[in-house]
């Protein structure tokens, strides 16, 4: 039988820091989780579940996967899995990578895929009465995030912990801000959680910036093992309500 995994309780308290320090999840929160697969998203959907549980305050949480069907990618098995959980699930299918193929001039997938999830994200929670989206983007995303801005784009920009978007009836937050990935991978690993490779032909075609930029800040770490903290610090006041968010990768 499927049950419930307790995470650890270094990542439960940064996720739980991370979650009063931003105002996170407020008192009859409807949550809707953004759920890939991933190791990310899968620790995200077992901390949300002790939160609800333990926490203070009393919120609603579901999950829902966006299945591309793209390449060999499968998320179907997520189906049975969150039915064994009994945890609410949206289970969308659309073709993403056909619709790609027909609007686009160049082959930037991730951006033009990633933008027409959140929109079907954004109409699943609609049409269900969700009003806050959960996702499992994490300390070592926001860094790599903050490195393209700053190399590329020439602004200070990360993304944020929790905001309003632009059409003022959703919001989404990022509870996982102070984690590192190699605590959700661990976690995923000794859980033995059912987490999907991800085989999108799209996503690996090509180096990204995005892999550039995590190598490098691994090259950094070895010799300055206070890096990520020091890039918090230094993020944090761009994480917050009021400045520009950064889509997903």
């Amino acid at each position: 039988m499927t049950e419930f995994i307790k995470p650890p309780k270094t990542l439960l308290r940064q996720t739980g820091r991370a979650l009063m320090d931003f105002n996170m999840i407020h008192e009859g929160d409807r949550v809707l989780l953004g759920l890939s697969g991933g190791k990310d998203s899968l620790a995200l959907l077992h901390i949300l579940n002790h939160f609800q549980r333990h926490a203070p305050i009393k919120f609603e949480f579901a999950a829902m996967t966006v299945d591309p069907m793209a390449g060999d990618f499968d998320p179907s098995p997520m189906i049975p899995y969150l039915k064994d959980l009994g945890v609410e699930y949206h289970y969308r299918r659309e073709a993403i990578m056909d619709m790609a193929k027909e609007h686009m001039g160049k082959p930037s997938y991730c951006a033009f895929c990633s933008r027409i999830k959140r929109g079907i994200m954004y109409n699943t929670a609609r049409v269900n009465n969700f009003n806050v989206i959960a996702l499992a983007q994490h300390l070592d995303d926001l860094a790599e995030s903050f490195m393209m801005s700053a190399f590329h784009g020439g602004q200070l920009r990360t993304m944020k912990a929790n905001y309003v978007i632009d059409e003022g009836d959703l919001r989404v937050i990022r509870p996982l801000v102070y984690a590192r990935e190699r605590q959700t991978r661990e976690f995923s690993i000794s859980a033995e959680l059912p987490v999907i490779p991800d085989s999108c032909p799209a996503c690996f075609s090509m180096p990204t910036q995005r892999q550039h930029f995590k190598e490098l800040l691994a090259a950094e770490e070895q010799s300055n093992t206070t890096l990520f903290k020091s890039l918090l610090t230094t993020m944090k006041p761009l994480m917050s309500e009021g400045c520009p968010d950064i889509p997903d990768k």
